[in-house]
């Protein structure tokens, strides 16, 4: 929670945090709402157990189901790294998770015709290991791109 809302001001309006029973959800939300600087106030809707047994759990199950797909896919591919051995490896291996989850693997919600994110760029490749080859092209692409504007703005500066 606090990576998601580090870097807000404010809350969309309507905003509502949907969450399993797990304790420390509420006393997050009190801390957001005591810091001093940018304090953000939100209430907590728990949905708690398996089935739909009262009014809450009718409403919000399945935004709560969709979080939780989420994360049962990216464990079943985690357990086979057997752990990281540093903050850097997980973080490099989350964020080949992440691209290839949002923009090469299709998904359910295209009847599996299509990632979540279609990148035209990435249909010129005929399969997975050259659709890979056009993401690390595009990544190290951007990378320059980033390295450049950042030695303009020390020259400039």
């Amino acid at each position: 929670m606090r990576m998601a809302f580090r870097n807000l001001k404010k809350l969309p309006d309507k905003f509502r945090f949907i969450a399993d029973g797990y304790s420390a959800y509420p006393l997050a939300s009190q801390q957001f709402a005591l810091r001093e600087k940018n304090p953000l106030e939100f209430d907590i809707t728990q949905v708690i157990g398996l089935s739909n047994d009262d009014e809450v759990s009718k409403q919000f199950r399945p935004f709560k189901q969709i979080v939780e797909r989420l994360n049962r896919t990216f464990k079943a591919s985690y357990r086979v790294t057997n752990g990281y051995n540093n903050y850097e490896g997980a973080n490099y291996a989350l964020s080949l998770w992440v691209a290839y989850y949002n923009f090469l693997r299709p998904h359910q919600v295209t009847c599996y015709k299509k990632p979540l994110n279609d990148v035209k760029f990435l249909s010129k490749a005929d399969n997975m290991p050259g659709k890979w080859q056009l993401l690390i092209y595009l990544g190290q692409k951007t990378i320059l791109h980033l390295q450049d504007n950042r030695s303009t703005e020390s020259i400039c500066s």
